[in-house]
């Protein structure tokens, strides 16, 4: 299912996609991604080649729509939310489900479907970031859409993209807590 689906009658809103990979293997290979003095090195040169600034993107692209259904906002918000894209909730709201949200799970726009959320709060939990929930995520930046969230990580531009839930926390932990507000 492509998240860029639109509904019937000529609507543009994304639809909820169940992501494609476990989320615990996300957060391993996030883990092996996690932005380092090699990484930031290495988003730095991408960033000056505006050809392989270009193929980068694309690649990005690519793997992250086919596994997490990935719109580009450029200031991904997978870490915090268990793995699932809450772009694809067709109000993209970013800091968890609507009131429309059925008792049983399902997406008040697409009720066919799960809502993006509680699959967030299922994938998270499981995996040991329930946690990362609690995170209050800031608006997005429209002039990132397109761009590449990667290297905008790995260069530190995101590193306020989520605010801290009381406990002096502002970033999703890449390992599971094992009790809450512990890292």
């Amino acid at each position: 299912m492509r998240a860029d689906t639109k509904v019937a009658g000529g609507g543009g809103w994304p639809m909820p996609v169940e992501p494609g990979i476990g989320a615990r293997l996300s957060y391993a290979l996030h883990h092996l991604l996690a932005a380092n003095f090699l990484y930031r090195g290495l988003g730095g040169a991408v960033e000056r080649r505006p050809r392989l600034y270009r193929w980068f993107t694309r690649v990005e692209r690519a793997g992250k729509e086919r596994l997490y259904g990935c719109r580009m906002c450029g200031q991904c918000a997978l870490p915090a939310t268990g793995y699932t894209c809450p772009m694809n909730c067709p109000k993209q709201l970013r800091n968890g489900p609507c009131g429309g949200v059925a008792a049983d799970g399902m997406c008040e726009v697409y009720p066919r479907l799960k809502c993006v959320w509680v699959t967030a709060f299922e994938r998270a939990e499981a995996a040991g970031h329930g946690g990362d929930m609690d995170l209050l995520q800031r608006p997005v930046d429209h002039r990132e859409w397109g761009r590449s969230s990667w290297v905008n990580y790995w260069r530190g531009r995101d590193d306020e993209l989520w605010t801290g839930a009381g406990d002096g926390r502002a970033r999703p932990a890449l390992h599971p807590r094992t009790e809450p507000g512990v890292r």
